[in-house]
């Protein structure tokens, strides 16, 4: 019974050593681990104080305001002054469109204001592509706009945008003042005589053959009381016996 004692406990004792020899190794690198991570957390942990001094969190963005001052009202009075004399003695005396002077003031101002808030906020290059795609599809679709209005119509957004930009108050007259000039003479009689078109609706084909030019143009004055000094055929229907003629004369 002694000797089955003693066997059981030498069993112990052999499956306790071999069990310590197991572990040993894994309690040294578990040691060793563990003294890594402490010095690891010492360090990151000095470093962390040394870079509180350093580093600073991320820098808060301040929104940027538009000044609203003396150069704004300045630039905005020439602005005006130069589209109200432009429409006043150059377009308005020669087509009296009054709809059309309404988009032209209101395209004005609104390139102005735009052009004066771009040159003070900075904008991403994304945002500002997309504003003037949506400029580039404006349109009229209700009604067909003529080449000189779209003319005037580029001259007045060209205004508001010089005005806009930070220039001393001469320079934005010297360059008005060039653009009113220039405008005024093209556009007037002083060197040019000033030509008009209509377009009319001839019944008699026979008459649209290039050796009876002379005799059209004497019937289509009779009939318009205009001076008419050329003609252009645009269009032909034989089937309605219709045309479709251009008469251009001065004013």
């Amino acid at each position: 019974m002694f000797k089955n004692y003693a066997g059981q406990v030498f069993k112990l004792i052999v499956i306790a050593i071999l069990s310590l020899s197991t572990f040993t190794p894994v309690l040294a690198i578990g040691s060793i681990q563990t003294e890594s991570l402490e010095t690891i957390f010492t360090e990151n942990g000095n470093n962390t104080e040394d870079d509180k001094t350093e580093i600073k969190g991320p820098a808060k963005k301040t929104g940027e305001n538009v000044e609203i001052n003396s150069e704004f009202f300045r630039n905005l009075g020439i602005d005006i002054f130069f589209l109200m004399i432009i429409i006043g003695f150059i377009y308005y005396p020669n087509y009296r469109k009054l709809d059309t002077i309404f988009t032209f003031v209101l395209f004005n101002l609104i390139i102005y204001m735009l052009t004066y808030v771009f040159n003070e906020v900075k904008i991403s290059m994304g945002a500002a592509f997309g504003l003037f795609a949506v400029f580039s599809m404006l349109r009229y679709r209700t009604s067909s706009i003529s080449m000189k209005d779209m003319t005037y119509l580029f001259i007045f957004i060209g205004i508001g945008l010089i005005s806009a930009i930070q220039m001393d108050w001469y320079e934005h007259l010297i360059i008005g003042g060039i653009i009113f000039l220039i405008t005024f003479i093209m556009d007037t009689k002083l060197i040019l005589k000033k030509e008009s078109f209509k377009s009319v609706r001839f019944e008699d084909v026979t008459l649209i053959l290039p050796e009876k030019e002379t005799e059209l143009i004497e019937v289509l004055k009779k009939r318009t009381g205009l001076n008419i000094h050329r003609i252009t055929i645009q269009e032909i229907d034989y089937l309605r016996d219709i045309a479709i003629i251009y008469v251009y004369y001065y004013e």
